[in-house]
């Protein structure tokens, strides 16, 4: 029998901390999930910049972020939106922003650094989420995260087992490539700035050519891959406060990683 499973990244492989800046309040929101608070808003789209942390904190924190993009012609995808957006409509909206300074997102940058930078292996994201109905970047976004304990034991028991492993996430790729890397899932395994409808395909797809699909997740742009999958595994590692439509979906919760081991073996037998 042939098995794959999907992993999200961030609350899923990752323990994750998040920042988030309202540029129209000037509150900070700790640990916020990024997902939930663009589903909040339907004019909500989280962008993911394709520029290094490293050259964001480098600049002047009055320039305008819109100045900065069309400066050094960074690049984006969008990791979530609750209904179809043109991106040509969203870089405009990014590019003639005129409230969001790099400030705002060093702000958040900082924070973050602080809580990850003892650890061995570091992943950064920054984004942008936009207002389409407002025209203006609302929120300045980080998140930095660290492989959960137990998370590399899992995928390679997974791999030992026969087992084929995929990460489909809304995280920029380079970053999810240096996460692969560690965790011995290979590059061209790993979807990055995927949104839940590119989540959702990759499990049907996948469906072709596999007995069985598994996806594990933890958050609401989750949900659709969720629904398609053949098993759906709801972690709670990061927070067990979930979406009511993501625990009446999921066959199965779990609070550690290594807890996907013990379902495997039951995917196996329930084939049978």
């Amino acid at each position: 029998m042939s098995v794959a499973v999907v992993f999200d990244s961030a609350g899923t492989l990752l323990r994750t901390y998040r920042m988030a800046k309202n540029i129209l309040t000037g509150e900070l929101l700790t640990d916020v999930e990024t997902t939930i608070l663009t589903f909040e808003d339907p004019e909500r789209v989280l962008c993911v910049l394709h520029g290094h942390t490293r050259d964001f904190m480098t600049v002047s924190p009055d320039l305008l972020i819109s100045k900065y993009l069309k400066d050094h012609d960074v690049g984006f995808g969008i990791s979530c939106t609750r209904k179809l957006v043109e991106k040509e409509h969203i870089q405009s909206v990014l590019l003639e922003d005129t409230w969001a300074t790099a400030g705002d997102m060093q702000e958040c940058m900082r924070v973050i650094w602080s809580e990850v930078k003892e650890n061995e292996v570091v992943a950064l994201n920054n984004g942008l989420i936009v207002h389409m109905g407002k025209e203006c970047i609302e929120f300045t976004v980080t998140a930095g995260g660290t492989p959960f304990f137990g998370a590399l034991e899992t995928i390679t028991t997974l791999h030992d087992r026969g087992v084929c492993t995929y990460i489909a996430s809304g995280d920029r790729e380079a970053k999810l490539e240096r996460m692969a890397d560690y965790l011995g899932i290979p590059k061209d395994r790993v979807f990055g700035v995927a949104t839940p409808s590119v989540k959702e395909q990759i499990v049907r797809d996948l469906q072709k050519n596999h007995d069985l699909v598994v996806m594990v997740g933890d958050s609401i742009n989750d949900l659709r891959a969720m629904r398609a999958a053949d098993i759906a595994v709801l972690s709670d590692q990061q927070s067990s406060v979930k979406p009511a439509e993501l625990a009446d979906v999921a066959d199965h919760r779990i609070r550690d990683i290594r807890e996907v081991l013990k379902i495997i073996p039951l995917v196996g037998k329930k084939a049978r």
